[in-house]
């Protein structure tokens, strides 16, 4: 089975569970790393997760995971927050996060940068629109976005 159709089928399975929490999904990654294989859901609630979250969490998937059996290899699953620097994947996210200072990467070089900072002002049919200081609204095309994450200012 391929990544991405074991990350959907992570994805049914753990739904119904953080529904029943109030938890939030933010991101499933299946990968390979050196030897090991890895599935890691990042979920999220107000006020942020906990280790006993994660680990309510991590128990009740890894029954639903171990009765459907979709992954034929060895592989560890991990449950964790998405960090101070979390993700955003969903439209919602960039909803949620409006205001915020967020960090855009490229995949390919607009105005000679493939990375912005600034106060995310929304995602408006599949353009990201940005406020940069010094520089005013800059509008990046969601395709060409590597990944996009909340800033960390310390």
């Amino acid at each position: 089975m391929g990544n991405a159709k074991i990350e959907k089928v992570t994805e049914e399975l753990i739904t119904p569970i953080l529904q029943n929490e109030g938890f939030e999904l933010v991101d499933i990654e299946f990968k390979k790393e050196g030897p090991h294989r890895y599935l890691r859901v990042y979920i999220d609630k107000p006020g942020g997760i906990t280790l006993d979250d994660c680990q309510k969490t991590s128990e009740q998937l890894s029954d639903k995971l171990d009765e459907v059996d979709p992954i034929e290899e060895n592989y560890f699953l991990e449950i964790s927050s998405p960090g101070l620097d979390r993700p955003l994947k969903k439209a919602s996210d960039f909803d949620k996060f409006k205001g915020e200072i967020v960090e855009v990467k490229l995949y390919e070089p607009i105005n000679n940068s493939k990375v912005f900072e600034g106060e995310l002002l929304g995602l408006y049919e599949n353009v990201i629109k940005l406020n940069i200081a010094n520089v005013g609204l800059v509008e990046i095309p969601k395709e060409k976005v590597a990944i996009t994450k909340l800033a960390i200012k310390f």
